[in-house]
């Protein structure tokens, strides 16, 4: 008699992945968990003691990451936080905390780290010879104001040193808490220097509350685009990523509930599964899914060119076959329905003030 598949782990209240799902590329053998993260799977009837967070300081020399990326549209970011509490289960930057010697499951949304020094560090380096403004992009890796902002208010002391010196930027979030620097970005966004792009995976608070357990509810992120364009604030609604059989049947109406909350432009990406999310975003069908979960694949491996992600550059983000032109088609004609996407947001760059240390003479 063929042996039996191991059991699948239970879901963690409250995470997204199910286990730690350790990264063979950079460890050489398997590390043994301590107690604080593998509490809640001892649970026997649904819930017991939660994972707890932890959050180490880190205090890096530089703040501003250069992106080199042929298909990316952005040369600079700020990520305040690596790892998010968010526990998107389709995240692609949780194979970044494998550099850190540590999961990009359940360790990349339990053990995080934030940089408070992040805005001194800006100001020096805006503050360098030779520097060149362009848009700057916050929550391009993780989410700026995922639940640890309200401790840190890292990305906020960002904001405060761009505003201050007129220099544009370009934030992408699920968090609805994002309306708090309504009263930063709202000024800046009438000198033509702030957007933001709410990401909208799913309308249904269910599945969200399976697929990106400690984000902002589905109806909270669309009154967060009502609030920032109300605002004065250009705001477009990122339809991403579409996870085949889950979420696909939603595009249109996602589409719909941003235009009726004022976001003027929209976006959209199939779900991407690069290195360590491929297994743990299977682990994750097999236990909230198990009726799809073949079916799910089967259609990303279709997009993928028969493999579970595509990683090379501009391949990556245009998923082939007849299913994926389907998804892309819907998304074109759900847009014109609604007017979306018909201007073109262009950031000033020729406001930016170089930071001095000598005092203004006006």
């Amino acid at each position: 008699m063929p042996d039996s598949p191991p059991p699948l782990p239970p879901a963690i209240k409250g995470r997204g992945a199910t286990n730690a799902a350790l990264s063979g590329r950079f460890d050489d053998k398997a590390r043994e968990s301590d107690g604080d993260w593998l509490d809640g799977r001892d649970a026997i009837d649904g819930e017991g003691p939660p994972l707890r967070t932890e959050v180490t300081i880190e205090h890096p020399r530089t703040i501003i990451t250069r992106n080199q990326s042929p298909d990316i549209a952005f040369d600079r970011s700020i990520n305040a936080y690596r790892g998010c509490e968010h526990g998107c289960i389709y995240c692609f930057a949780r194979p970044s905390h494998a550099y850190h010697n540590l999961s990009p499951g359940l360790d990349f949304e339990t053990k995080l780290f934030a940089k408070p020094d992040a805005a001194l560090l800006l100001r020096k380096e805006l503050a360098k010879r030779g520097y060149r403004c362009t848009p700057m992009a916050m929550g391009t890796n993780t989410d700026p104001y995922q639940p640890i902002e309200a401790r840190f208010a890292i990305t906020r002391s960002v904001i405060e040193v761009l505003a201050e010196h007129d220099h544009p930027l370009i934030i992408t979030t699920k968090s609805a808490p994002i309306v708090r620097d309504i009263d930063l970005l709202g000024p800046m966004a009438a000198k033509g220097l702030a957007a933001v792009m709410m990401s909208v995976t799913t309308l249904d608070p269910a599945i969200a509350r399976r697929m990106e357990p400690r984000a902002s509810a589905p109806h909270q992120r669309i009154a967060a685009i009502r609030a920032l364009t109300q605002a004065g604030i250009w705001t477009s609604i990122s339809v991403s990523p579409v996870v085949p059989a889950i979420t696909d049947h939603e595009i249109e109406a996602i589409v719909a509930a941003g235009a009726e909350a004022g976001a003027r432009g929209a976006f959209s990406l199939v779900v991407r599964l690069p290195h360590e999310v491929a297994p743990l975003f299977r682990e994750w069908l097999a236990v909230h899914y198990p009726d799809r979960a073949a079916k799910v694949m089967a259609l990303i491996s279709e997009m993928r060119g028969g493999r579970d992600n595509d990683p090379n550059f501009f391949d990556r983000f245009r998923p082939k076959g007849a299913y994926a032109a389907a998804l892309k088609t819907r998304f074109k004609i759900a847009c014109a329905r609604h007017g979306l996407n018909s201007e073109r947001l262009e950031l000033r760059t020729d406001l930016f003030r170089v930071p001095t240390d000598q005092l203004s003479l006006l």
